[in-house]
């Protein structure tokens, strides 16, 4: 959140202000308010069954020309976790989503959506030579949920 609030110091993009700082495993997708328990219920049995696990942050990156991301170094285990709850979601909840043909590509995003071409180039030259590494350990899955104006965590689901 440091460094989405930077950004925004530095350009005056908001729009990653607007969500906690989080590596999305499912796209977003509507439910039901009252279908809340089933939601609640199979995410807690999903986390029951993954155990914590260290994510690494390795530098920075971007999707050009408007979003820059803090770097997440792909692992078998969060490829695992995104594929248990992609699963979950098809099986348990019915979701059905089209193959992102993009792939997983997992990050932290700092500045996007509102960041004009001209902004997004000038932090793009201050972040892309510097180096940036952090660890953590992932110890639970949160969902967010929209509010109308921002994203906030509804829920979190410890991994066991």
């Amino acid at each position: 959140m440091e460094l989405k609030q930077g950004v925004f110091e530095a350009v005056g993009s908001k729009g990653a202000l607007r969500s906690p700082a989080h590596i999305t495993l499912l796209m977003p997708f509507k439910w039901k308010p009252e279908k809340e328990p089933l939601l609640f219920e199979s995410l807690d049995k999903l986390a029951y069954s993954i155990a914590p696990f260290n994510i690494e942050l390795l530098n920075y990156n971007c999707f050009e020309p408007r979003v820059v991301y803090v770097d997440v170094k792909n692992s078998d285990t969060l490829t695992r976790a995104k594929n248990e709850v992609v699963k979950m979601a098809r099986q348990e909840l019915k979701l059905h989503f089209l193959k992102d043909l993009r792939g997983f590509h997992p990050h932290i995003t700092i500045a996007f959506r509102d960041l004009k071409k001209p902004q997004f180039y000038t932090l793009w030259e201050r972040f892309k030579e510097e180096h940036f590494q952090a660890q953590f350990e992932a110890s639970s899955l949160a969902l967010l949920k929209h509010n109308g104006k921002r994203w906030d965590v509804c829920k979190e689901f410890q991994l066991t």
